[in-house]
């Protein structure tokens, strides 16, 4: 396994001990903090891989596939922590997760016809607005999400959440032909 493919592994493999952080440290700041750092330091290994496997010519299919989802587990278990605390909308959090199912489910589609899909440009651009807006939430709570630059963030990521998927439906159309 290359080293790129070894940082989405890790990238996923923080998930838990992320959530286990939120989840066991609930209320406390410091413990929100604390899983905050790892919120970054997993999603610095994201630009870090992409950046490898492009560097160095290591772009695989397990890559093309994994290091996607790893961003989608990320993201979402973190918004859904966040919801449970009461600082992200439920709506929004239901809208990404809703989006992440679709694509994923266009992406078994491809799979099925021998196609894999990449991360759009669109796609890596929303993963990284909702990366800002968690790490927004997580460094300035107890702010309500409805403070202004955590209501511009959230914005941002739900429209692109929703364009991103309009984008790959359009732009892959043709895999829904034939579809038994």
């Amino acid at each position: 396994m290359n080293t790129p493919n070894k940082l989405t592994v890790f990238r996923m493999a923080t998930v838990p001990v992320i959530v286990a952080v939120l989840c066991l440290g609930r209320p406390e700041i410091l413990w929100l903090r604390i899983a905050g750092v790892l919120f970054v330091i997993a999603s610095l290994t994201d630009l870090l891989d992409g950046h490898l496997a492009r560097k160095y010519h290591q772009i695989t299919n397990f890559g093309k596939l994994m290091d996607p989802l790893a961003d989608k587990l990320l993201v979402c278990s973190v918004l859904i922590c966040l919801t449970e605390w009461g600082h992200v909308p439920v709506w929004a959090v239901i809208l990404i997760v809703a989006r992440e199912f679709a694509i994923s489910g266009i992406r078994l589609i491809a799979a099925e016809k021998g196609v894999i899909l990449a991360a759009s440009r669109i796609a890596k651009i929303k993963t990284n607005a909702q990366v800002f807006w968690v790490i927004w939430i997580m460094a300035s709570l107890p702010v309500s999400f409805r403070e202004p630059v955590a209501l511009i963030l959230m914005a941002a990521s739900v429209i692109l959440t929703v364009v991103s998927l309009i984008d790959y439906v359009v732009k892959n159309k043709d895999l829904f032909k034939d579809l038994k």
